[in-house]
């Protein structure tokens, strides 16, 4: 086995823990599977993870190397991603749905994806940790753009495939889930979580 192989197979194994451990990604598609169904949950799941190839990518060809060598660019990034964090947030604690307006009444697919692309693109620490973290699993001598993309690109796919195993999870309770007053506890429920998500960043350090 290459020394490129067992990189892959060393890095998918720590990425697969990572995956499944709790945190905002998953609390914002099941709270979306829940309350809206399973495309919007989809859609929200896929800007999740363009999020994090997107990420990726600019690791990939060093710009993700400016967070951890500018504090100003680390914070204005930081501060935009916990303001729209707090945004949603609020919006969805102060204006929880009861599950029973119009189809309109709910936003998109377009928008839940554009909310799973921001979440991760607003937010520094993701950014920064593929910068640490990917070069770790790249071998010596290996082309270092090609495999921290090729790093990137396992992880969203796992990342999707965790969100469709969560997404297929709530489908035999989707009618007791969407229950008025079950909704509303989801939205305020998910929402806090994305204020605590916010503060956490906004008052994290570099």
């Amino acid at each position: 086995m290459s020394p490129l192989e067992q990189s892959l197979i060393a890095f998918t194994l720590a990425a697969a823990l990572l995956t499944v451990t709790p945190g905002l990604d998953t609390a914002l598609v099941l709270r979306t599977a829940a309350a809206e169904g399973a495309r919007r949950a989809f859609a929200a799941a896929l800007g999740i993870c363009l999020g994090c190839l997107a990420w990726g990518a600019l690791a990939a060809v060093g710009l993700g190397m400016l967070l951890e060598a500018s504090e100003l660019a680390y914070r204005i990034l930081k501060w935009a991603g916990a303001a729209y964090l707090l945004y949603l947030g609020a919006r969805m604690i102060l204006v929880a749905r009861d599950g029973s307006g119009p189809e309109g009444a709910t936003p998109r697919r377009a928008s839940w994806f554009l909310r799973g692309l921001l979440t991760n693109l607003l937010n520094p620490k993701v950014g920064a940790f593929y910068v640490s973290f990917l070069p770790q699993f790249v071998p010596a001598k290996a082309n270092v753009p090609a495999t921290t993309l090729l790093l990137a690109a396992i992880h969203a796919g796992l990342g999707l495939l965790w969100f469709l195993l969560l997404i297929g999870a709530t489908r035999p309770l989707a009618r007791v889930l969407r229950n008025p007053r079950l909704v509303r506890g989801l939205d305020r429920l998910t929402g806090g979580v994305l204020v605590f998500f916010g503060l956490k960043l906004a008052f994290s350090r570099q």
